[in-house]
């Protein structure tokens, strides 16, 4: 299990002190496509969301990340039901994006380099379903882009992509003390990422260009 009891412990605590992240649970009108119609949503499926946000947040058009959960039947499911692996959701992140600023394939490309497309039902050090990578697509372009670039991806590897695309359903935002741990935990980040060998495996899968971008 990734996140040790005593950090567990730790995150709740300091989680319920924190009131900033409420916004991006409840989106304003600023991040709400509904309300805001040239933003776009791309959602993905990259093992612990933690690591999911920073490639993302560092892109101009991006608007918001949040992370969450997608793809399984329980309604409001807590991060505990999820990290149980009774629920059938998948750690996600959600991003809001303006599509005049980026495009959602640079979106694909900042994804694949993240996470390691070779294996299911887990990420790095985090093993179960609730861990599994895909790309949840909002419309049919989204799909054919995301096909594609699969296809792409799958060129480079000699064993078999297992990132499934699958139909965006709802998504859930995770408790408030999920949203941008990396920045309000820095050192906790840190500690969990490498010991986690996300950074050496993605070495290894991708080079010069892993955590980064194949454009």
């Amino acid at each position: 299990m990734r996140r040790w009891p005593w950090m567990l412990t730790v995150i709740a605590v300091a989680g319920a002190t924190l009131s900033g992240v409420l916004a991006q649970n409840n989106p304003t009108t600023e991040t709400d496509p509904a309300a805001n119609p040239e933003l776009a949503v791309a959602t993905f499926a990259g093992g612990c969301f933690w690591c999911m946000e920073p490639p993302y947040d560092k892109l101009d058009g991006v608007v918001s990340t949040i992370s969450g959960y997608i793809g399984g039947d329980t309604e409001n499911p807590s991060y505990k039901e999820v990290s149980a692996g009774t629920t059938g959701h998948t750690e996600a992140v959600q991003i809001r994006y303006n599509p005049d600023r980026v495009s959602y394939q640079e979106l694909l490309e900042v994804f694949w380099p993240n996470i390691d497309p070779l294996v299911d039902d887990r990420q790095f050090c985090d093993v179960g379903s609730q861990y599994r990578p895909g790309i949840f697509v909002h419309d049919e372009e989204q799909r054919q882009l995301a096909e594609a670039s699969r296809e792409r991806v799958a060129s480079r590897f000699e064993q078999p992509i297992k990132v499934e695309i699958t139909e965006a359903g709802t998504f859930y935002p995770a408790e408030d003390y999920h949203q941008d741990y990396y920045q309000k935990n820095p050192v906790r980040y840190k500690f969990y990422r490498y010991n986690c060998g996300r950074d050496q495996r993605l070495e290894q899968l991708w080079g010069e260009t892993a955590g980064k971008s194949l454009g």
